[in-house]
C-alpha cells in the first residue's frame, strides 16, 4: 500500500493506473489516501509527479487560488 495526502499527487497515481483503496480526512483535516502498490512503483511515480506537466498545472491552479482568496 502507499499512502499520501497530497491530492495532486493522489490525482497522478490515478492516472497513472493506480487503484484508489481508501480515502477520506483526518482529524487534523488532512487528506489521506491510500493505493494499491503491490510492486512498490507508487514512490517513484509521485517523485516522477514533481518533474512533470500535471505539477507544473497544479503550481498554476494553487497560485490562481491565492490571487482570489
Amino acid at each position: 500500500m502507499y499512502e499520501t495526502s497530497d491530492l495532486a499527487i493522489a490525482a497522478y497515481l490515478m492516472l497513472h493506473d493506480f487503484k484508489l483503496v481508501d480515502a477520506g480526512r483526518l482529524p487534523t483535516g488532512k487528506f489521506r489516501f491510500v493505493f494499491e502498490d503491490p510492486e512498490q512503483k507508487a514512490k517513484s511515480k509521485a517523485v516522477e509527479f514533481i518533474s512533470s506537466d500535471c505539477s507544473k498545472f497544479d503550481t498554476h491552479i494553487k497560485n490562481l487560488k491565492k490571487l482570489l482568496y
